[in-house]
């Protein structure tokens, strides 16, 4: 069982390390050190309440429902396209508010519903989560399998999320400049913009 643990947890680090929405939020408010260790943890639950959604039979609900993939696909690109814009309106106008810690902080609950909007209306952690490893964990032998295969994927989510926002919180003194606030705000709205079209050719596609 432990060499499906240790796939679980590769397959896991594959699908969670290309820098999407959930990532950039997370290091954005590392950066800040503003309830960054709570964004990693409310990743971390959404993540596991996914997994163990798709490996234990989710996947089914996905498969049989093109509608409800299709909201979520059109709700996502327009949160995207809304939060992209605030992100690359701040660096255009050279907007360093991270950087000027005197500057009122956004709120937990504000935190709260941004996380849960970049993780539950990002259609592609559906179809990692509930296509990618729910179709993996259908074909396993077992349900002990199963489990330690979400054991496995679990775990990297957890390690990831916690040590991104730990590294960007300890990076954080060198990129609380002007220039280096302008340039995560671009990389951020530049993700969420390209995610977003990126969605929507997807969502045209299927239509």
């Amino acid at each position: 069982m432990l060499s499906i643990y240790f796939q679980g947890l590769a397959l896991g680090a594959a699908l969670i390390l290309p820098l999407g929405p959930q990532n950039a939020f997370v290091m954005n408010q590392g950066i800040k050190r503003h309830y960054h260790l709570m964004t990693a943890t409310l990743c971390a639950l959404s993540d596991i309440a996914l997994i163990c959604g798709g490996v234990f039979g989710g996947s089914a609900l996905l498969h049989h429902s093109q509608l409800l993939l299709a909201l979520i696909t059109w709700a996502g690109v327009a949160f995207l396209l809304w939060y992209g814009w605030g992100a690359l309106r701040s660096a255009w106008r050279g907007d360093v508010s991270l950087a000027q810690s005197s500057l009122p902080k956004q709120g937990r609950g504000r935190i709260i519903a941004t996380m849960l909007a970049v993780t539950w209306l990002n259609p592609h952690v559906y179809l990692d989560t509930f296509v990618v490893l729910g179709s993996l964990g259908s074909q396993l032998p077992s349900a002990d399998a199963r489990r330690w295969f979400a054991l496995g994927t679990v775990s990297a989510s957890i390690i990831w999320f916690y040590g991104l926002a730990f590294l960007a919180a300890w990076l954080s003194p060198r990129l609380q400049t002007p220039r280096a606030q302008r340039i995560i705000n671009l990389l951020v709205g530049g993700i969420m913009w390209v995610i977003a079209f990126q969605l929507a050719l997807q969502g045209i596609a299927d239509i």
